[in-house]
């Protein structure tokens, strides 16, 4: 017989139960009653699962007594010899290396604040980062601490040579031994925790300053997900939820996906993360059939390339029966894809942001086969709703703007009081994205409000792409737009209007943004006009006009 959502939440989150829920306060904000209060909570919860392999990078497998013990040491480093203490920011940027686990779980655990950034930026952009933040040290491998050298700030360098004045991670670290204790520090859940940087609207990325809270419910959400799609499909859930996970990790740890749903979850379960330098779906099927990977973690672009690749069916992929992808849309072709090249695994779609912590609404199972285009129903911890422009909530079926209201939801944007306000209206998240739901409490997607593109699960905001290209003397108009790619989701594309006798070529437009702007936000398709670039009156363009125009849609 099958269970309805409403007896599947009862169940699942009844007293004395796993998702057991209690309210903070009378914010009318629901938690996971159960989930760690903080980081250190669920570092010393991790130990517990002892000689378990917890990360596996190429023919390295670390435990989670290893990690535990490599983390403690370096939290107590950070502390003695570099003075770190309670809320100071420690930067991390490395690509999916071991090194960045243990980091992050080191600067958590000393009491500061991880800010995670992003790899593939330029040297001005990591320059701006570590600026913003205020980092007190930096955690680098080679290839980003020779962009990072120039900051003045104490440097620390895994998987690559020290420049002049920084130390190698093994020489910090030292001796590691069994009876390493972590830090004295006192940690509460609504202490500042990471600063995940999110591409800006207008230029600059803006911190998101998650909280202990925020990263200790995050594991509980995803698996929650997981068990909902267990239990609407009638199997038992006791014994899904004593199956061990071993996780392909297809995405970068210093995106929330990564971090969140992927690696915290994976230590607060005792399943094995594995890593891999950058994603390449061969060596995805060699993983796979390797480390018996039963899940697999990405966007869309991952599991859409997996099964395109030519040796796809040379692989053992027995063991995998889940794949999870969200961050951006997923194509419509992608399920039938799923479903014929692997048939009778458990695909899911989500949605979340940096704002959210990651996941804030699922499908998956059964919901996600009957209702492919909708990203599913909101965790019982969130709340959401769709409001007019006035704030106003507005029924089923109408579009209007998609807020979020739960533990997830992080505490604001860093050093930007106006940018927190305008966003974070009443305890609500406005998310930017235009949606609408259904009578039974499925979400729609169905635009963005905000003017971006979302390249395999990158964001791409329109207007700094735009503010680079209008850096060229022969640009006199540009609009960016994005540029439908079954693999990726969208491309970057930009329509130029050049100046009066001036002429410029693609290829001289992409090296001039080459140390402006990260590759992937560089346009893979330019376009060039000599008449205006059409707008409305108040002077903005009218981007669906032009890819109208320059697309035919």
């Amino acid at each position: 017989m099958s269970l309805s959502h409403a007896q599947v939440q009862a169940q699942l989150t009844g007293p004395g139960q796993l998702f057991e829920m209690q309210e903070i306060g009378d914010t009318g904000v629901r938690t996971w009653k159960h989930a760690p209060a903080h980081f250190r909570a669920l570092l010393e919860m991790s130990r517990f699962h002892g000689e378990k392999v917890f990360l596996v990078y190429e023919d390295e497998h670390i435990t989670f007594e290893d990690h535990f013990r490599r983390a403690a040491t370096l939290a107590g480093r950070l502390v003695e010899e570099y003075g770190v203490g309670k809320g100071d920011r420690v930067a991390v940027a490395m690509r999916n290396y071991p090194e960045w686990v243990i980091s992050f779980s080191a600067v958590l655990a000393a009491g500061a604040i991880a800010v995670p950034l992003n790899a593939w930026w330029t040297e001005a952009e990591l320059a701006y980062g570590v600026s913003d933040s205020g980092a007190k040290v930096l955690i680098a491998d080679g290839e980003r601490a020779l962009r990072l050298a120039s900051t003045g700030v104490p440097l620390i360098v895994t998987r690559g040579e020290a420049p002049a004045g920084a130390r190698t991670f093994e020489d910090v670290l030292g001796e590691v031994t069994a009876d390493v204790k972590l830090p004295d520090v006192e940690l509460l859940p609504d202490d500042p925790a990471t600063i995940f940087y999110t591409s800006g609207t207008t230029g600059h990325p803006k911190g998101a300053l998650g909280s202990h809270r925020n990263l200790g419910q995050s594991p509980m959400t995803v698996a929650y997900g997981l068990m909902r799609a267990v239990a609407l499909s009638g199997k038992d859930v006791a014994a899904a939820a004593g199956t061990r996970r071993i996780t392909l990790l297809t995405v970068p740890l210093f995106h929330v996906t990564g971090c969140f749903s992927a690696m915290t979850t994976t230590m607060f379960s005792g399943g094995g993360l594995v890593l891999m330098y950058k994603w390449d779906p061969e060596q995805a099927l060699r993983l796979i059939e390797r480390e018996r990977v039963s899940a697999m973690i990405g966007v869309p672009t991952n599991a859409w390339q997996l099964m395109s690749h030519p040796d796809f069916g040379k692989y053992d992929l027995s063991s995998l029966t889940t794949l999870g992808y969200g961050g951006a849309p997923a194509p419509p072709k992608l399920l039938e894809r799923i479903t014929t090249n692997l048939p009778d695994r458990a695909p899911s779609n989500g949605y979340g942001m940096t704002e959210t912590t990651a996941l804030a609404i699922g499908n998956g199972g059964a919901d996600y086969h009957a209702r492919p285009d909708s990203i599913g129903r909101p965790s019982p911890v969130v709340d959401v709703r769709v409001v007019d422009p006035l704030g106003a909530e507005l029924p089923p079926g109408e579009v209007g703007e998609l807020c979020v209201r739960g533990p997830n939801v992080i505490l604001g944007y860093w050093n930007k009081p106006e940018a927190t306000a305008q966003t974070f209206v009443g305890g609500w998240l406005h998310t930017g994205d235009l949606a609408k739901m259904d009578e039974e409490g499925f979400v729609y997607i169905v635009d963005r409000a905000k003017d971006m593109v979302i390249r395999g699960g990158e964001n791409v905001y329109c207007a700094e792409v735009e503010a680079a290209l209008f850096e060229h003397p022969a640009v006199d108009d540009a609009a960016v737009i994005g540029v439908p790619h079954d693999e990726l989701g969208e491309e970057v594309g930009a329509v130029i209007r050049t100046a009066p006798g001036a002429s410029v070529t693609p290829d001289e437009l992409r090296t001039f943004l080459t140390d402006r702007i990260a590759k992937f936000k560089i346009p893979a398709h330019f376009w060039f006009r000599d008449a205006e670039l059409p707008r409305n009156p108040g002077g903005k363009i009218l981007k669906t006009h032009l890819r109208r125009e320059v697309l035919g849609t």
